[in-house]
């Protein structure tokens, strides 16, 4: 069985574009896609009207920029895991990455700062603190494709409004996808794709879907969002 069925549809550069939808819609499918984890076995994916396959995969990878809902961390220093995006960054560029994705907040609170080793798979940090790390690599990286697939989701409010603050900072000039099951987080982004069953069943803009009354007006009422 096919897991994505007649997907079309344009990003335009700089702009962001979200992918809501129950569990199981093709969502995540669509994201490792676009990540080439693996290829279409039909249909195209272009860049600029080159089809990525043609495309080198390590230059094509390097210009993107991945923040996952699980995030995989070093045995290391969280130095090393946050320059794991970019090895040849300045001290000063690490710093303005981790100041932008709030890891200074909780980096100053160890005794060896960010020389501090984070264990496998980051156990010394919890689910939202690894998440920050995540998206400091991602500023760091300085990508021209952003992919976001919850990147907020471990976090608690608090945590994900100052996020939230830092990637509207990264957001402007990249093409950017996300991935959001809290509807509040894809209000700003200039095209909405709402799938089910591997298929895009409505697409628009926040106020363009909130006013059709569809699927999409019936997850914002389920999630009691107040009117922008």
């Amino acid at each position: 069985e096919p897991a994505l069925r007649n997907i079309t549809f344009e990003p335009r550069p700089g702009t962001a574009t979200a992918l809501v939808g129950p569990s199981g819609a093709g969502k995540s499918t669509v994201m490792g896609l676009l990540a080439l984890f693996y290829r279409p076995q039909k249909g195209r994916i272009t860049l600029d009207g080159h089809d990525i396959l043609t495309l080198s995969l390590s230059d094509y990878r390097g210009h993107l920029g991945v923040v996952f809902q699980d995030t995989f961390l070093f045995d290391a220093t969280l130095r090393e895991n946050v320059l794991f995006a970019r090895p040849d960054a300045t001290e000063a560029e690490l710093k303005g990455a981790c100041l932008s994705a709030h890891v200074d907040e909780f980096a100053s609170r160890f005794a060896l700062g960010y020389d501090t080793i984070v264990g496998e798979r980051g156990v010394r940090l919890s689910g939202g603190q690894k998440q920050r790390v995540a998206i400091a690599r991602a500023f760091l990286a300085n990508p021209k494709i952003l992919l976001l697939d919850e990147a907020t989701s471990n976090l608690d409010s608090e945590s994900e409004a100052l996020i939230q603050q830092g990637l509207e900072r990264l957001l402007p000039g990249r093409t950017t996808f996300v991935i959001a099951h809290r509807l509040s987080t894809v209000r700003s982004c200039q095209q909405i794709l709402v799938m089910d069953k591997g298929q895009v069943i409505e697409r628009g803009t926040y106020a363009e879907l909130r006013d059709l009354g569809g699927r999409y007006a019936s997850m914002l009422d389920q999630q009691m969002l107040p009117p922008s």
